[in-house]
């Protein structure tokens, strides 16, 4: 037996199919467990989308109201009865003529009305100075606040058109 050559014995390779279910069950665990997480996480940037369209919608409307109390918007553009606030939000993107200035010149206090983050729209619910506070319908003589028409309740458990 001189020239016959010695191999070790051949062992196989790979992973057995027991091994293979038991990982695959194991991320399907890990899976389960973070896709709630992810729905959590979106939301609340959502939310806090939401809550920055607000303010800036808020703010344009609180400047404008701010401009006509000062003069500063030229009686064309500030409707009887409107208390200072603007018609409409259109009104605070496309600008308003300036009070005694013979340019032309536009006062702008958006440069576009910011997407509900809840309804993926720019249709936003507005309330007017002569509204009540709680009212879901617009009177249409001004806009005095916004509001979501998102009927979904926030994760706190408040409803979001009451933000």
């Amino acid at each position: 037996m001189r020239g016959a050559s010695h191999q070790p014995p051949v062992t196989a390779r790979g992973y057995t199919f027991v091994e293979l279910v038991v990982v695959s069950t194991i991320i399907l665990i890990l899976a389960s467990a973070i896709m709630p997480l992810a729905r959590v996480t979106a939301t609340r940037q959502r939310e806090a989308e939401l809550r920055r369209a607000l303010r800036e919608i808020r703010t344009a409307i609180d400047k404008f109201k701010d401009a006509a109390d000062a003069g500063q918007i030229g009686s064309l553009d500030i409707q009887a009865g409107s208390e200072g606030y603007p018609p409409d939000l259109e009104a605070l993107v496309g600008g308003v003529v300036a009070a005694n200035d013979a340019t032309g010149r536009k006062l702008k206090f958006l440069r576009h009305v910011p997407v509900d983050p809840m309804t993926r729209s720019t249709d936003w619910g507005m309330r007017s100075y002569q509204d009540d506070p709680d009212s879901a319908r617009w009177g249409g003589q001004n806009v005095f606040d916004v509001f979501t028409t998102a009927t979904a309740t926030a994760l706190d458990g408040t409803k979001y058109k009451d933000w």
